[in-house]
């Protein structure tokens, strides 16, 4: 049970308590602040949610804490929408209804007509999301804040699976390479297949759609090594359990093959990218369709649209495991999306400020990011056609003049002359340049 201020009170002045006391006693000691029908309502709230045991019939009822009991502080993530569905999903498993996939309710969205998300949510998250011009290549603002993005969502993601890594070891083990001393194999290979996803995403951004090859791609590169190697981006071939939840998932692969195509048919359509991101979020997680690793490829899933637009990704920053894991349960039990939505919107509107902040504190170079596709494609151009000297400088020239507009070809001219300068087998990744190649042009300098 989530507590506020007032019941809190109530609940903790019981805890005092020695022994039974009844509702006049307890009224007394509260205070003329306290009406007793609002604190009758809450003990019978306690004692529904297994904090409060009631002894005697109705009118000589007394209450007493049970031993252990411990009330969930208010979580200020979730509106007074979500307390309903947290509520029922933190109750004792066995008195939780066993449940399975609702097919009507996923038949009942209709792209671009039904939402997840409220019309106001998506205009703030827009307002305070967007980064970058409309002209600007797809990924262009990832890149622009790409180690941050590294650390941050490799650290979160992973964190929201239990994983022990501390956000400095995350950041050591991701730019360094340097895993953390007494930690699992397992931990630190989760946060490695985090940094390749994520790279793929922001790399490929400008190709990919959303699209089951994908979804699998991304699955295979964040469960290879944690499940068996015949799974790692495949589609499940048995049934799965949900632990601490009553949703038993579809068994059928077959059905699971092609609930998965519909999920990706309809988010496909979705226009607004905060829409298509929740929604990949959601039924991703809801339809469970891979062996294992589903809620990381439903997170890593929900930043395409993010990263495609520009838009700040999705890192999943301050979220609460136990809040995350009830969001995800009011999901699979009740097709309940808001208290999801509420730590989306949250935790998204945390990260913006937490970027404008990194990306002032940095200082990037903007030009460099902004037409880095340009760019490699201008050096890949003067390797392989072994370019020097004057022709070197007028095909650098012509290609800024035809890409470039006039107020960014001084530094774009200057980006290549620099690249050129440090060009050496270690920078030559993602040019499409072999190391023989590279050595034919440096050769031919001679």
């Amino acid at each position: 049970m989530s507590l506020n201020d007032e019941n809190l009170a109530v609940f903790q002045l019981l805890q005092q308590e020695t022994a039974p006391i009844g509702i006049k006693q307890l009224l007394a000691k509260l205070g003329p602040d306290f009406k007793e029908r609002t604190v009758r309502r809450w003990l019978a709230e306690m004692v529904d949610q297994g904090l409060v045991e009631r002894i005697g019939n109705r009118r000589a009822s007394k209450y007493q804490v049970l031993q252990g009991a411990r009330p969930r502080p208010l979580n200020r993530c979730f509106g007074p929408k979500s307390h309903l569905a947290i509520a029922f999903v933190r109750q004792p498993i066995y008195e939780r209804p066993p449940v399975a996939y609702a097919d009507e309710w996923f038949d009942a969205y209709e792209p671009n007509h039904t939402f997840c998300l409220p019309s106001h949510v998506r205009t703030q998250l827009y307002k305070e999301g967007k980064r970058s011009r409309s002209e600007d290549p797809a990924g262009t603002y990832a890149h622009h804040i790409f180690n941050r993005l590294l650390i941050d969502l490799s650290y979160n993601s992973s964190r929201l699976e239990g994983n022990t890594y501390s956000l400095l070891d995350t950041q050591r083990l991701v730019l360094e390479g340097k895993g953390a001393e007494g930690k699992l194999d397992e931990e630190k290979t989760m946060i490695l297949n985090h940094k390749e996803a994520i790279r793929y995403l922001v790399d490929q951004a400008p190709y990919l759609t959303v699209s089951m090859q994908t979804l699998c791609t991304l699955h295979y590169l964040l469960a290879d090594g944690l499940v068996e190697a015949q799974h790692a981006g495949k589609i499940r071939d048995h049934g799965v359990r949900i632990g601490g939840s009553t949703y038993i998932p579809f068994e059928d692969p077959k059905k699971l093959e092609r609930q998965l195509g519909r999920i990706v048919e309809k988010a496909s359509l979705i226009e607004n990218p905060y829409e298509q991101s929740f929604f990949l979020l959601v039924h991703l997680t809801y339809l469970q369709p891979f062996i294992d690793v589903n809620k990381r490829t439903a997170r890593l899933s929900a930043n395409l649209p993010l990263v495609k637009h520009n838009l700040v990704p999705l890192s999943f920053n301050d979220v609460e495991r136990e809040d995350y894991t009830a969001a995800v349960i009011a999901i699979y039990e009740l097709q309940d999306v808001q208290p999801l939505a509420d730590l989306y919107a949250f935790s998204y509107l945390r990260t913006c400020a937490m970027y404008d902040s990194t990306i002032k504190a940095l200082g990037f170079d903007e030009v460099r990011v902004r037409y880095r596709i340009q760019r490699r494609a201008v050096l890949r151009e003067i390797i392989v056609r072994r370019l020097h000297g004057s022709p070197l400088k007028e095909y650098i020239s012509a290609q800024a003049a035809e890409q470039i507009p006039i107020k960014d070809r001084k530094a774009f001219i200057e980006d290549i002359g620099e690249d050129l300068k440090l060009m050496d087998e270690s920078r030559i990744a993602g040019l499409g340049v072999t190391p023989k190649e590279l050595k034919a042009w440096q050769a031919s300098d001679r």
